[in-house]
């Protein structure tokens, strides 16, 4: 009898776009659910039926067709901005899962064309509709695949590492702030 594949070992065969079209908050979700039976394998998009037909393999599953709910297969697409009408409201880099879009609140930003991953995520925050898809292969100088998992995964761990750091530093300093009121001292 085989040993059931981990969540670990089904993540690896994942994209590591983080896009949630799966209808997971990220790979590694998608992948704990695979695991414990309560997801399908065909709910990734961007892996689309190489990905499918890997975790059949991995699992001892038959293929599925791609699950049109969560999106079709397409080749790969990149986010970018037209810095014409760009306005620097920022609000595109946090849902950013590799933090491939650059920038500073009121300057322009724009996309590391090599690290995107397609996510889309950065399109629904514009309040300017400024960013739209387009496929790799229109954009000179642009490696026409998708970026390596590998680079995607670490890339997502350090922005959520990020975030997490920031997340607490505004906690201690909201308890610093408390304290200080309750007390009317300084906190060291």
């Amino acid at each position: 009898m085989s040993a059931v594949p981990t969540a670990d070992e089904i993540d690896a065969l994942l994209p590591q776009t983080q896009c949630t079209r799966c209808g997971y908050a990220g790979c590694l979700p998608y992948a704990e659910a695979i695991a414990r039976g309560e997801a399908e394998i065909n709910q990734c998009p961007p892996g689309g039926t190489a990905t499918i037909g890997a975790l059949a393999r991995l699992l001892g599953r038959e293929a599925l067709p791609l699950n049109p709910a969560n999106g079709a297969e397409a080749p790969h697409r990149i986010a970018q901005i037209d810095e014409s009408r760009c306005i620097g409201c920022a609000k595109c880099l946090p849902p950013c899962p590799v933090d491939a879009i650059v920038g500073a609140p009121r300057h322009m930003h724009t996309v590391l064309t090599e690290l995107c991953t397609g996510c889309d995520l950065c399109i629904a925050p514009c309040p300017v509709d400024c960013i739209e898809m387009v496929p790799a292969s229109a954009l000179t100088g642009v490696p026409s695949g998708a970026p390596p998992a590998e680079l995607n995964r670490s890339r997502f761990a350090a922005h959520r590492e990020r975030i997490e750091r920031r997340a607490r530093g505004r906690a201690d300093t909201i308890a610093a702030r408390k304290l200080r009121a309750h007390t009317g001292r300084p906190t060291p």
